[in-house]
């Protein structure tokens, strides 16, 4: 009586698991640990970085004018409207242009700002020329005016996922901030295509994205 497949054990011909990684390049080892998805999130969160800063300046400004326009599709109406935005770092998109046409348009714009470790952001109105101070990390944030709830809020991304969920620089303060707001407000992640990537290993604390926009796709 011949052995049934269960008996033989797998058919010779089918590829072992394990060289899964040899066979398609975006095959990625799922990970369980939280401690491994940290280390992996560190060294992805470098890799990511070190490749957005790889693109010229003159590129980065040519495609954060997309991004811009992007967003004004997203956004819509601009009049009355409180937007977040962000000060660009280590090569993120530069929309402090568009920050200042939302201003020209009857908008208001806001800036994040970390007020202590392991706290929700806080948001300070914030318009073109409005004073400056350097805070964590050397980006400048506003001195004056007290705190405001936004409507949209611009968030730079590392990496981002499928799923859209975002992976930051690990501090989680974007997480934390949403969650002790009164309201939702429409989160918009912004980034280069570059920046997709297959999952961020997403855990119980991490809030995904509303919309995304790169240089090339707003969705």
């Amino acid at each position: 009586m011949a052995k049934d497949h269960d008996e033989q054990g797998p058919a010779q011909y089918a590829s072992p698991p394990c060289f899964m990684h040899e066979l398609d390049p975006r095959f990625q080892a799922p990970l369980s640990d939280w401690a491994d998805v940290r280390r992996w999130r560190k060294a992805e969160r470098e890799r990511l970085i070190a490749a957005r800063l790889e693109v010229s300046a003159d590129g980065r400004m040519a495609m954060s004018q997309r991004i811009a326009d992007g967003l004004d599709a997203i956004v819509g109406e601009i009049a009355g409207r409180m937007i977040s935005l962000y000060w660009p770092f280590r090569g993120e998109p530069d929309l402090r242009p568009w920050m200042a046409s939302i201003n020209a348009r009857g908008g208001r714009t806001a800036l994040p700002i970390v007020v202590e470790k392991g706290q929700p952001l806080i948001f300070r109105a914030y318009k073109p020329g409005d004073r400056l101070e350097k805070g964590v990390w050397n980006i400048p944030f506003p001195t004056e005016g007290d705190p405001v709830l936004p409507d949209v809020v611009i968030s730079p991304i590392v990496g981002i996922d499928p799923a859209s969920y975002r992976l930051g620089y690990g501090g989680g303060f974007f997480d934390r901030t949403l969650a002790a707001m009164p309201f939702k407000p429409l989160v918009i992640g912004v980034g280069y295509e570059l920046q997709r990537i297959a999952t961020i290993y997403p855990q119980p604390h991490d809030i995904p994205m509303d919309r995304i926009v790169t240089e090339t796709a707003a969705a």
